[in-house]
């Protein structure tokens, strides 16, 4: 999934932002501005490593659920991922990286609980009966959740073109699981699991841009909230007793590559890749894994997997990330109009650089989600 992404959130992912819950001061430069400070062929290769690695994220989670428990196997990717960069921002930073305050934790708890607790847990699950491909598709309706709930819960505003894109997304959905001889075209019980992921996803990044304060060190804030989904997936592991009837000698030599590639490649690789494109590149170009990860995953599911694809699957997936497409580019010209109002007086409130990437550049870490985004 990656996993949505905002200031200290993973989006992807994560996965997720290197930015902070803070006022930002702009010295007359966006991200944009910052861009020539790589050159575009850089930018471009960030990019594509970003659409392959958080788009084969849904590929590596099949492969590894399919002998690691669903929470455990997440439980087991945050915890070692978490770590290691706890262990890296301690090392370059000092000790000074672990001084955090108690509202900092809190909320970092909270957003890493949302985002990889709920959203990536929620996608493993799934993924024991959905196919990766359309896991992907389904999670990539993650920023039509964030601007529906940005709208109810906090009143954010809706443009026109993005109630349209909503409209076409769910319209993908409806062709992707509408029942066909009086049965749902997939498993009840892993569809089910699938959609509540970005609803999940959606609500930790809303708390992130809204209410949270998160530490200031990107990778500290990235770390914590991995360790945190580590947590509640491992006590979600318990409470289902898939940790009492886990045996690890049952794990294959691919699910075991598997994690290790979502430990590495998933979670550190693409995590970094992403902050380092938030840094060099416009907002509106990173945007674009939000719908190009989708169709990632729903390629590399057909190859490798040999997941069906049908009629009606290429006609969901087509619709689907139209709608993401949409939605994406009314919220960047929206957060573009707001940032440049902002840097012509220098400053750029934490909310506004918080919606900015939380909404024009969410989509499941992550995977989604690395997030992670954030993300996956």
């Amino acid at each position: 999934m990656t996993e949505s992404a905002k200031p200290g959130t993973l989006s992807g992912i994560l996965d997720q932002s290197t930015r902070t819950n803070h006022p930002t001061t702009v010295s007359g430069t966006t991200g944009a501005g910052m861009a020539a400070r790589a050159t575009p062929l850089a930018i471009w290769l960030g990019l594509l490593t970003l659409y392959l690695v958080w788009g084969s994220t849904y590929l590596g989670i099949k492969i590894a659920v399919e002998s690691i428990p669903a929470f455990v196997m997440g439980a087991a990717r945050f915890l070692v991922a978490g770590g290691l960069l706890l262990l890296w921002s301690v090392a370059r930073d000092g000790r000074d990286a672990l001084r955090l305050t108690r509202r900092e934790l809190r909320d970092s708890f909270l957003v890493g609980a949302a985002l990889l607790g709920g959203g990536m847990g929620m996608v493993a699950l799934g993924e024991q009966t959905v196919p990766s491909g359309i896991t992907a598709l389904l999670i990539a309706l993650m920023p039509a959740w964030l601007a529906v709930l940005g709208r109810i819960v906090f009143g954010d505003r809706l443009p026109i073109l993005v109630v349209v894109g909503i409209v076409v997304g769910l319209a993908g959905v409806a062709i992707l699981v509408v029942p066909t001889d009086g049965r749902l075209a997939l498993d009840p019980g892993g569809l089910a699991a699938v959609l509540l992921s970005p609803i999940s996803w959606a609500s930790g990044s809303l708390y992130a841009s809204h209410r949270a304060q998160l530490p200031r060190r990107p990778l500290v804030a990235a770390a914590v909230q991995m360790l945190s989904g580590a947590v509640v997936l491992g006590v979600a592991s318990l409470a289902t007793g898939e940790l009492a009837s886990f045996q690890p000698a049952s794990v294959t030599a691919s699910a075991g590559g598997a994690l290790l590639y979502l430990i590495v490649v998933g979670s550190i690789v693409g995590y970094t890749t992403y902050g380092w494109l938030l840094r060099v590149a416009p907002l509106p170009r990173i945007a674009t894994y939000a719908y190009v990860n989708p169709v990632v995953a729903f390629i590399l599911g057909a190859i490798l997997l040999g997941e069906p694809i049908s009629i009606r699957t290429v006609l969901a997936a087509v619709v689907i990330v139209v709608g993401v497409a949409l939605i994406i580019t009314a919220r960047s010209r929206l957060q573009a109009g707001a940032a440049a109002d902002a840097v012509a007086t220098e400053v750029v409130p934490a909310d506004l650089v918080a919606a900015g990437i939380a909404g024009a550049r969410a989509a499941p870490v992550a995977p989604p989600h690395e997030a992670a985004s954030a993300r996956g």
